[in-house]
């Protein structure tokens, strides 16, 4: 297999996995950032010829173009958390699929969030859910995928909460009840590549969770658990998290008002959508990968003697 693919937004946290899975199964990579340079770190991976750097903003349909010129296969990765969601979620959404369509691109991979929905009242979530509708009416063949919360050596997200509990006596946790499907990165990776390569995706939407939906409560003690670190967990009433969210403290907020509504409700997989099951993939539960990285937050480190 030599198709080309253009992967926009491959020197993110999701590009560099999805990125080695691409270049495993033989493709060849163009990679699509504003600064190429952030991708840089993935040459050495790749055989000769085999990667290349394109400079390109999903924002702007005349680099975009420039970049899918030649392509068999498009996967749209980019997403932001705070900024400007309409234009990089709706808008860039939509010019990549417009473009792929244009250039008579095979397959198209467009990676939303479960939860994505156009009348959600979170800024995210809605901006998602409209970037997928812009997809759908330019690429009618596309795939979604809708993945929950990432994990990884270099997340911000279990990282997040390891460093917390790592150095605190006590730690707030926020909405204890909700539940998410915290997703091994390597496993949506695969699902992307997946997709990409094969016409398993063509048309559909799946939505991509972990094997366990946990509480954030029992996240925080689970990681406690496997750093060997155990504060005291306090439940931060919603009253005084939602104060938090709406007003801030200097210097920063300790999460957004948008990040506030989006925990409103579960992050889990909904009954009777397509799911890594329908790819034949089965995903990896956090204990039998985190450890190895989360060692680093134990007090002695990888001389702990209950390091993994």
């Amino acid at each position: 297999m030599d198709e080309l693919v253009v992967l926009f937004g491959g020197g993110g946290f999701l590009g560099r996995y999805v990125a080695q899975e691409l270049l495993r199964g033989g493709a060849r990579v163009r990679i699509a950032e504003r600064d190429p340079l952030d991708a840089f770190f993935l040459k050495p991976l790749a055989a000769l010829g085999q990667a290349q750097s394109v400079r390109a903003d999903i924002t702007k349909p005349d680099s975009v173009e420039r970049a899918i010129a030649g392509a068999d296969v498009v996967i749209n990765l980019v997403g932001i958390l705070k900024g400007r969601l309409d234009d990089v979620h709706v808008t860039g959404a939509a010019n990549v699929a417009q473009a792929s369509a244009a250039a008579g691109v095979k397959r198209l991979v467009q990676i939303s969030a479960i939860g994505a929905d156009p009348a959600a009242e979170s800024a995210y979530a809605r901006t998602k859910g409209e970037g997928e509708q812009a997809v759908r009416a330019a690429f009618p063949g596309a795939a979604i995928l809708r993945p929950s919360f990432l994990f990884g050596p270099e997340d911000g997200f279990v990282n997040k909460f390891a460093g917390l509990i790592s150095r605190l006596p006590m730690v707030p946790v926020i909405r204890p009840q909700v539940r998410s499907q915290p997703v091994w990165v390597v496993d949506l990776a695969r699902a992307v590549a997946k997709v990409a390569l094969t016409a398993a995706g063509e048309g559909k939407t799946f939505e991509l969770g972990g094997p366990q939906a946990l509480s954030m409560i029992d996240l925080h003690k689970w990681i406690a658990d496997a750093i060997g670190h155990h504060p005291t967990f306090f439940q931060v009433p919603d009253v005084a998290a939602a104060a938090m969210a709406r007003f801030g403290f200097l210097p920063g907020a300790p999460l957004t008002w948008d990040q506030w509504l989006m925990l409103q409700r579960d992050n889990v997989v909904g009954k009777g959508t397509k799911t890594f099951a329908d790819l034949g993939i089965e995903p990896a539960p956090l204990a039998a990968v985190a450890p190895k990285w989360l060692v680093r937050y134990r007090t002695h480190g990888r001389f702990s003697l209950n390091a993994a």
